[in-house]
């Protein structure tokens, strides 16, 4: 798809310039100091050659084909020399040059120009505003970086230029070695989900790390990124996770959501590892490149030391892997081998004045041991540690066996020839406990989600002619914030079911429904501008008389019209009073990146004061609805305490699945509670007490 980028045969460099410390030289020098085998053609209409090539005015004077042009020049020539590039047949363009959209409204005039103009012509575009690319098993380095990784097979995007150049040395630095290295940019043309797809399919990158700012188009990024995770394993990390960017939102769901709900929401849903931190980019994605996969979550920790080994257990127990039990022959082969005093079990101390042979015989003896599924080795310099000759023995042991091994080099220059020498047998070695089990707990979490089915998305019978009139109607009366009679109307279309009502403009219309619907009975306010109906005096519980109904009728509306003046009124709701059952809250707001965002939590109070909620993009899948209910903080008292029964947790996860179908139906519809939704014990199901709908204007 992008061959034209990562394997070009001839390559052009436009305002490639003589004078070391510009761009346009020292993206020449690259090309042509790391061995490019094609050929080059720098482009500059004032000199005859440069570096040693000769050059030409224009790319349309350079004879044969060009595979990839290479822009240095100022964004206000951009444009004709894309026009040059097209007339050239040009397949692949990648703008280093900033001044674009980055800079405001007539650099964004100009970056549209430039994109049109080249996706009119079947041209793809790499930046602007970008650091440029690397791929190192062809020698390509179209870039103004300061060196060249060594080869590898880390495929590594950034949004950052400079935090790609600060990636770079480093890697090269630490002789990490990388397939390839893409600075996205603007991302005019090509962005995230089309490299994405690129290193999916190359053969020489075997896990994929990024640092992104924002995707673009989050429903296709997220499907390309499930077929691709299946596959390798793809690391982020997003930046930009503040709150504070969150738009303000009427609804409890829009006010909670925030955009890295959503990014969060987006990347376990599609099987993308997150880095929290940009330590986690890089830790991990060196135990993918080093590694075997993990067969299982079991791991046996090896050490010299009793608190780095608490460390470590702690770490694996607050992670998705287990200590594994050794067997018992690994025990009595121990004890035969090691010292009295050592400890034979999990984590395998083998005390403070270990050389590297007793080492050797314990990583070994873990290593060959039926329940163990993956080995952390740690080490701290004491007065007989031979961290060197430790290194030797655990990469060679590491090597023969099929299983991962991760190291723990904790220390400074005592120990750094040791870490050095198991990086460069390929053994990830980390400098502290923590990071080499999170490192192997990755290696385990991507296995989980390739063994886990990709789910399907269910379909219920639905009344989706009745909620397509409904929202029709409220159009044509001028109303996008939909009433609770409407909305409760849409998700009973929609298989909730929901407590009796009618709706009361005046005093006597409230008798004779409560007469109807039977005492006692609940009286709310109803406007769809009023959200916190109870804040203003608006709900009243448990009304069990005529002459109750009309106190609390008029109560309810005097307190709404002193606290909220301009709210429009519609009356007030007589509700059939629903005894017993849980708080629940659904939710959806629509997000600008991935669309309907789902939440699930406690509702009522709860919602407002816990905020324990979780949160997925529809369409939801079971599984993803299973795991929302799941993984909220309170679960507990949804399985029921102190002697309560259990809720109903499969109508929970129907409910979920009912607002994914309704909300991928109506696209129309930017947010929405059912707040609270009752939940009653097994098989009692659910119950949408209140609700709230608004739709895009």
């Amino acid at each position: 798809m992008l061959e034209s980028f990562f394997n070009p045969r001839s390559v052009a460099v436009i305002g490639a310039s003589r004078e070391e410390g510009k761009v346009g030289h020292d993206v020449l020098r690259n090309l042509i100091r790391y061995g490019y085998p094609g050929r080059i053609c720098p482009v500059n209409p004032k000199a005859d050659q440069i570096l040693g090539l000769p050059c030409f005015p224009s790319v349309r004077d350079i004879p044969g084909e060009v595979d990839l042009a290479v822009l240095v020049i100022p964004a206000k020539f951009c444009l004709e020399a894309t026009r040059d590039c097209v007339a050239k047949k040009v397949p692949a363009l990648i703008i280093i040059t900033a001044g674009f959209k980055e800079t405001g409204r007539e650099g964004a005039d100009l970056e549209r120009k430039v994109v049109e103009l080249a996706r009119a012509n079947g041209m793809r575009i790499i930046g602007p505003n970008c650091l440029g690319l690397i791929n190192t098993p062809e020698k390509l380095n179209a870039s103004f970086a300061a060196g060249m990784p060594e080869k590898g097979d880390i495929a590594f995007m950034s949004q950052s230029g400079a935090f790609g150049t600060a990636i770079l040395d480093w890697a090269i630095g630490e002789r990490i070695g990388f397939s390839k290295f893409i600075s996205v940019g603007n991302k005019a043309d090509v962005d995230e989900t089309t490299l994405l797809e690129a290193v999916g399919a190359d053969r020489d990158s075997r896990v994929l790390l990024g640092y992104i700012e924002s995707i673009e188009h989050g429903e296709q990024f997220m499907r390309v990124a499930k077929e691709i995770t299946r596959r390798k394993p793809v690391i982020l990390f997003k930046s930009g996770m503040s709150a504070a960017g969150a738009k303000a939102a009427s609804s409890h769901t829009g006010a909670l959501a925030g955009s890295d709900n959503a990014y969060a929401a987006a990347f376990r849903q599609s099987g993308i590892l997150r880095a929290r931190e940009v330590v986690d980019l890089f830790d991990w994605g060196l135990a993918f490149s080093y590694q075997k996969g993990i067969g299982g979550p079991e791991v046996a920790l090896v050490t010299n030391a009793g608190g780095p080994g608490i460390i470590a257990t702690d770490a694996v127990e607050r992670s998705r892997l287990q200590m594994a039990a050794l067997a018992k022959e690994t025990v009595d082969a121990l004890h035969q081998a090691l010292p009295p005093t050592a400890n034979f079990y999990n984590p395998i101390d083998v005390l403070g004045d270990a050389h590297a042979e007793r080492y050797e015989i314990a990583v070994r003896a873990a290593l060959s041991d039926p329940n163990v599924r993956g080995v952390i080795v740690i080490l701290t310099p004491q007065t007989s540690t031979e961290p060197l000759a430790t290194a030797e023995v655990v990469a060679k042991a590491a090597a023969e066996y099929g299983k991962p091994v991760v190291a723990s080099y904790m220390g400074g220059p005592r120990v750094i020839e040791g870490f050095r020498y198991l990086m460069e047998h390929r053994v990830p070695t980390y400098p502290f406990p923590e990071r080499a089990v999170a490192a192997m707990d990755a290696l385990y979490r991507h296995r989980l989600w390739m063994e886990t089915p990709p789910g399907e998305v269910c379909a219920f019978p639905v009344e989706k002619e009745k909620v397509a009139a409904i929202f029709q109607q409220g159009r044509a009366a001028g109303c996008l914030e939909l009433g609770e009679q409407e909305t409760r109307e849409v998700v009973r279309a929609y298989g909730f079911k929901v407590p009796r009502s009618r709706l009361a403009t005046t005093h006597e219309e409230a008798v004779a429904a409560a007469r109807e619907i039977g005492f006692p009975v609940v009286m709310k306010i109803s406007s769809p501008d009023i959200l916190h109906k109870s804040d203003v005096g608006g709900v009243r519980v448990g009304v069990a008389t005529e002459l109750e109904v009309v106190g609390a009728f008029t109560t309810i509306i005097e307190s709404a019209r002193r606290k909220l003046p301009e709210a429009d009124l519609h009356g007030v709701l007589v509700q059939e009073m629903i005894r017993g059952g849980r708080e629940t809250i659904l939710g959806m707001t629509r997000d600008a990146q991935f669309g309907p965002m789902i939440m699930f939590g406690l509702g009522g109070i709860y919602v407002e004061v816990l905020k324990d909620v979780s949160f997925r993009i529809a369409p939801l899948t079971r599984r993803d609805a299973e795991e929302m209910v799941s993984e909220i903080r309170s679960i507990k008292l949804l399985r029921g305490v102190r002697g309560q029964p259990p809720a109903d947790f499969d109508a929970l996860v129907g409910g979920l699945l009912r607002l994914s179908q309704l909300v991928v139906d109506f696209p129309e519809i930017v947010e929405m509670d059912l707040n609270p939704l009752a939940v009653f014990p097994k098989g009692g199901g659910t119950v949408a007490m209140d609700a709230r709908l608004a739709l895009k204007g």
